[in-house]
């Protein structure tokens, strides 16, 4: 059986400081993150936090806001800090994985079309397995900048689902991934 770890990628406070931040989203995404994450510990799948970093104000590190939110539970097994949307790049996170035989990821986060879809392509170029989770996975809605259209974080989420489906990742539930995660499966 392939060893796995979840990755939560950026699910920091840097964004409740956004303009785009919508609180009234974060419950159900606490919910099914905090089950995803409590599958994986009960099963023993190594729990990985993602945090991203740059020189944007709620994301810089002078902020202070750099920092796992307050909710999620306390002992990743490892954390990296990210200047670029993917998880990979000058992170050690590819390093970390190999050395311990890790060869399946499960991807969650924030922002479902931009850090979250980029580590799982990446991912999958590097020749990882991929599950992408995206009911444990958050964004927002977004406006086409020349034609003015709302995309909306159901569109966003679609359009990631579509684009990952069959070439990058296997677009999973929390229940399929727990359940192939399960011993003798």
């Amino acid at each position: 059986m392939p060893a796995s770890a979840l990755v939560v990628i950026d699910v920091q406070e840097s964004f409740r400081h956004r303009p785009y931040w919508n609180e009234a989203a974060l419950p159900a995404l606490r919910d099914r993150l905090l089950a995803l994450i409590g599958g994986c510990r009960a099963l023993g799948v190594p729990i990985v936090h993602i945090l991203h970093e740059d020189g944007d104000e709620a994301f810089s590190p002078r902020s202070g806001l750099v920092r796992p939110m307050d909710w999620l539970p306390a002992g990743p097994d490892a954390t990296f800090v990210k200047h670029v949307h993917n998880a990979f790049t000058d992170t050690g996170l590819d390093r970390w994985l190999r050395t311990r035989g890790i060869d399946h990821l499960i991807v969650s986060g924030i922002r479902t079309e931009q850090c979250c879809e980029t580590t799982a392509r990446v991912a999958s170029d590097l020749g990882y397995r991929v599950d992408f989770v995206s009911e444990a996975t958050l964004t927002f809605d977004m406006t086409h900048p020349g034609t003015g259209r709302v995309l909306t974080a159901t569109d966003l989420v679609e359009r990631t689902e579509t684009v990952l489906a069959g070439r990058f990742a296997t677009v999973s539930t929390i229940d399929e991934v727990l359940a192939s995660l399960a011993p003798g499966n």
